[in-house]
């Protein structure tokens, strides 16, 4: 039996419709696992043993590509599912994970995966859901990518971290994770030169304030109009 007390999960959305019994069977071959800061939960090509969900921390993906550029796939959030390689046709991770900050995540050996989306249905929904939100995102910036310049790209990609991931404090919203410019640069292909540069004018320009790997978007409002190309 799993040690996993139901309580840790019943309240993210994933599980929010399950009743109690349900929840310690769906526990029942999960495992809690602790990442420090700065390891990695699975590495890309690696062999897909086990799918999880986020409880605690913040993860970063990233794939290595075939002429050595790591690029920043996405961050997964507390709550999200992650590495359910077989739901998408592997047996091996197509990106490595790796924890941002101190991180749990639970568990599941792969070969369980069938199984609990035959008995929970929802599950198998949710996941395609999930794929299907993050198949969009990601089309989303390859167009981004191959259409718009730098500075409303960057823009964008702060705006979707302080959507998933902001929090309201006194000078506006700040991104709720360590976020490096090089991280920035990975996940919008361009440089940390020019990130840099960029994120210094909108500094100037009293956009977004920065410090060591935290972001804070003072203007919101102002930093939309730049990355839909309308601000003056």
């Amino acid at each position: 039996m799993s040690s996993v007390d139901p309580s840790v999960i019943a309240e993210l959305p994933l599980f929010r419709d399950f009743s109690r019994e349900q929840l310690v069977d769906i526990l029942r071959h999960a495992t809690s696992r602790r990442s420090p800061k700065n390891t990695n939960v699975f590495e890309q090509d690696g062999k897909a043993h086990s799918f999880f969900v986020l409880v605690h921390g913040r993860l970063r993906v990233v794939k290595l590509t075939p002429d050595g550029q790591q690029v920043v796939i996405r961050y997964i959030n507390p709550g999200d599912l992650f590495g359910v390689a077989m739901a998408i046709g592997r047996d091996t991770y197509p990106a490595t994970s790796m924890a941002v900050v101190d991180s749990i995540a639970l568990a599941w050996p792969t070969s369980v995966w069938p199984e609990m989306i035959a008995r929970y249905p929802a599950l198998g929904v949710s996941t395609l859901q999930t794929i299907g939100s993050r198949l969009q995102d990601t089309q989303t910036r390859v167009v981004e990518m191959s259409t718009e310049e730098v500075s409303r790209r960057v823009a964008h990609a702060l705006l979707r971290l302080a959507k998933q991931s902001g929090r309201k404090v006194d000078q506006g919203i700040e991104i709720d994770f360590p976020i490096s410019r090089q991280d920035i640069a990975e996940m919008t292909g361009t440089t940390l030169h020019t990130v840099s540069r960029l994120l210094s004018s909108w500094e100037g320009e009293g956009l977004v304030e920065g410090g060591r790997q935290r972001i804070i978007l003072k203007d919101p409002d102002r930093l939309f109009l730049l990355a839909e190309g309308t601000s003056e």
